[in-house]
């Protein structure tokens, strides 16, 4: 898939592994995991592919959230997201719009 970054700290935790705005620090292990998780979107060709892909735990939102995706990065933490398809057969091409990365229980 191809990966877009909706907010700049998101972008800055991906490419740098941490983020100039103090309101969006995290530990390092979840920035680690949080680089591995859009790596393994970054490969996948398509959002099914990500089902049979256990720890990723992907799931369509519902409720207040309904739109949005989302991807296990730790217990605590997943990857939010919005997936379309642009182009047509056999040149698709799945864009994955990340929105944010929110602590799941809070």
């Amino acid at each position: 898939m191809e990966i877009t970054f909706e907010k700049d700290y998101l972008k800055e935790l991906y490419e740098n592994g941490k983020a100039r705005s103090k309101k969006h620090r995290f530990q390092p292990s979840v920035i680690k995991k949080y680089i591995q998780t859009v790596d393994k979107l970054r490969v996948a060709k398509n959002t099914e592919e990500l089902y049979p892909i256990k720890s990723l735990n992907y799931e369509k939102l519902i409720g207040d959230k309904k739109g949005l995706e989302s991807v296990r990065v730790d217990n605590k933490y997943r990857i939010e997201f919005i997936s379309s398809v642009e182009g047509e057969e056999p040149d698709t091409i799945t864009i994955c719009s990340i929105i944010e990365l929110s602590n799941h229980y809070k």
